[in-house]
């Protein structure tokens, strides 16, 4: 039989004909498929781009808070940013001499990018606030996308920069001078104030929400702290429920586990004659009858003793 393109002479058992039969039938599929085939084309999406003026964002943000005159003052400037203008200062220099993220850049047309103190100022607009990264794009002139990376590579380097002195537990030198500034407040052998505070859980899953309510619709997150006269916080214990007490927090922190584990450093001090070498934080009315907490004064002779115990009071009654 005379073989065609479309015909073709091949024999039963012969493995080189069922190859050849094998070839012929991919290669007419292949032609087939190639005939038929549509090319849908694909189209891309294409990227909004928003001219925000970000130079315009940082002379306002300048003239607003940190020219020689600015237009809102260190009260505000505190209450806004949640520190004073040297400390946050500080931190922008810090930040914008050693990360290479808050570093000033230029982008391929020589246009500077955004500032050292746009990128510093959304972080702590979010944290300060607890608002969306959205919500400070038509202020600092910042994205919401590039907002959520400022908040990101501002709390690594906080804690890069910054941990080593200000993260840790007090050292023998803090510990000396601890005791002699509640010594010159009239409290020898104090170290600090010991307290919990409930911080809104805003986002909280539907499913946790009864265990971290204390008896309203609103989740809360406890943090336990120890903080000295100066407002350094030596110690912090957060992510308790919020249906929790000062007392229930107590029994979970690890506020007491130097002493625990003998770990808590020597100190002797006299108070009326007597010798402790116990240090002792200052407390509510709340916490338990130890003798490492103090409560309030139960019959104050000073005005400033009467202070004590009108604090004590309020948080026993929030507590």
């Amino acid at each position: 039989m005379a073989s065609s393109s479309n015909h073709f002479d091949f024999h039963h058992g012969s493995n080189n004909d069922d190859d050849f039969f094998d070839q012929y039938c991919d290669e007419q599929f292949d032609n087939l498929c190639d005939a038929t085939e549509e090319v849908i084309p694909t189209e891309r999406k294409k990227r909004t781009y928003i001219e925000r003026n970000r130079e315009d964002g940082h002379e306002q943000l300048w003239s607003d808070y940190f020219c020689d005159n600015p237009t809102y003052t260190e009260n505000l400037f505190r209450r806004r940013f949640r520190m004073n203008k040297a400390l946050f200062l500080r931190i922008v220099n810090r930040l914008a001499a050693e990360v290479p993220y808050f570093k000033p850049k230029k982008d391929a047309t020589f246009r500077n990018g955004i500032s050292p103190l746009q990128q510093c100022t959304a972080a702590i607009r979010q944290l300060a606030y607890g608002a969306a990264a959205d919500s400070i794009d038509e202020y600092v002139r910042i994205g919401e996308t590039t907002a959520r990376q400022c908040l990101e590579h501002f709390v690594v380097a906080i804690v890069d920069l910054f941990g080593n002195e200000y993260l840790r537990r007090p050292t023998p030198e803090d510990l000396e001078r601890l005791l002699f500034y509640g010594e010159q407040r009239g409290f020898p052998g104090m170290v600090g104030s010991i307290d919990c505070m409930h911080w809104k859980w805003k986002n909280c899953p539907t499913a946790w929400k009864g265990m971290y309510s204390r008896g309203t619709d609103k989740p809360t997150i406890v943090l336990e702290a120890v903080a000295s006269p100066d407002l350094w916080i030596w110690h912090a214990f957060f992510g308790a429920p919020g249906t929790c007490n000062d007392l229930n927090v107590l029994d979970q922190s690890p506020v007491f586990n130097d002493i625990i584990y003998g770990r808590a450093p020597e100190m002797n001090y006299y108070v009326n004659g007597r010798e402790y070498n116990l240090s002792y934080y200052l407390t509510d009315g709340i916490y338990p009858e130890w003798a490492t907490f103090v409560k309030s004064i139960p019959q104050p002779q000073h005005p400033k003793h009467s202070l004590v115990c009108t604090t004590s009071r309020r948080c026993t009654k929030r507590c």
